[in-house]
């Protein structure tokens, strides 16, 4: 009862608008219980936006969005993301982050608010923060004993650390701001504060992730298109209940969140609680390694590429894997991409292609 306030509490404090709103519905969890919420908030006819990939490749959970929308009596939308919509608006995103980010769902994140934007929204609902708040990542699972005795600290290779090594040893210390963050929260729960070490891991995300990935992609992501994104889970009442729930109510063997299943299993019947997590993530790798030996020619000639020092060998490597390895070709890329924008200056409205062209000129 307590965490059915909460969050009913925290969506209808998110829902007060004098502006159209709608919900950004992947399928997964976290959007469906937001779904739910809504309609037990009474929020009127919801209108659910959702991200597919040709042919169904990626993360595609955008029939299992269709399926729980009509579930819910929403409107549904759903946004098909093709090869051609990544070369023509990597450029753009990446001109849209401060930052470079090397998380590919930026690209739906935008294309999604491009879309709230023309269909006149402007607020949307986000399940941002449930994996960190309910312990969904299976790293939360893997530090349980006795599994934390033979696991290595989380998160602790970085993307290149293996077939990239030539790059990954002019990057320098990748994991230091991850670092900063474990020592932060080793001291936070010290002093009989009493956290269990799922609650630690779930703090140093809390405290790095969440907000140098997450929240900043879906906020520029967003803004670049003049829609606000909320993001119920990470309301401070409700995540302070969240976090303070015990282990056994947050991960099992097999899966996590399971608070937020559970509920959703009584809040909207029919729905799939307890399916297994696919993720947010368009096919980029299928996508790079259709042009693989070019990417890698235009990318080892950047010159923020260039600058870092690594071998064109490496890099054209990398590039050869991106079917099978995308993260490593895609950090590149995007890299690539954010320099030729934010430090040289150019425009960024062309392709990928003609991007870098004009960037190695």
């Amino acid at each position: 009862p307590a965490l059915e306030r909460a969050l009913l509490e925290s969506v209808a404090v998110h829902l007060r608008a004098d502006v159209p709103y709608g919900l950004f519905l992947s399928g997964g969890i976290d959007s469906t219980a937001l779904l739910a919420l809504m309609q037990r908030a009474g929020s009127g006819r919801v209108l659910a936006l959702s991200v597919g990939y040709e042919a169904g490749a990626g993360g595609d959970e955008s029939a299992e969005a269709a399926r729980v929308a009509a579930l819910a009596g929403a409107e549904f939308q759903r946004l098909e993301m093709r090869a051609a919509d990544f070369w023509a608006l990597a450029p753009r995103i990446a001109a849209a982050l401060d930052d470079p980010t090397a998380d590919a769902a930026v690209l739906p994140s935008f294309m999604l608010g491009a879309a709230a934007r023309q269909a006149g929204l402007k607020v949307t609902l986000c399940g941002e923060g449930a994996d960190e708040l309910f312990a969904g990542y299976a790293r939360y699972r893997r530090g349980r004993a006795p599994w934390r005795w033979i696991q290595g600290r989380p998160r602790s290779h970085g993307v290149f650390d293996t077939a990239g090594a030539a790059i990954a040893a002019r990057l320098g210390p990748w994991r230091a701001g991850l670092g900063v963050a474990e020592r932060r929260v080793a001291e936070d729960s010290g002093a009989g504060a009493g956290w269990s070490a799922l609650q630690r891991l779930q703090a140093v995300d809390c405290a790095e992730w969440l907000p140098n990935d997450l929240l900043g992609k879906l906020d520029r992501c967003l803004m670049a298109h003049g829609v606000e994104g909320r993001t119920p889970f990470v309301d401070p009442v409700l995540a302070g209940l969240a976090f303070r729930l015990p282990d056994a109510e947050k991960i099992g063997l097999r899966l996590g969140k399971l608070a937020l299943r559970r509920y959703l299993a009584e809040a909207l019947p029919g729905t799939q609680p307890f399916a297994r997590k696919k993720g947010f993530n368009p096919p980029v790798g299928r996508w790079m390694a259709a042009q693989a030996a070019r990417l890698a020619s235009l990318v080892a000639a950047q010159p923020g590429i260039a600058e870092i020092g690594a071998p064109a060998s490496a890099i054209a490597a990398t590039f050869a894997q991106a079917e099978t390895r995308a993260q490593p070709a895609w950090s590149l890329l995007f890299y690539a991409l954010w320099h030729s924008h934010h430090i040289l200056g150019q425009p960024a409205e062309d392709d990928i292609e003609a991007v870098l062209v004009a960037a190695a000129a």
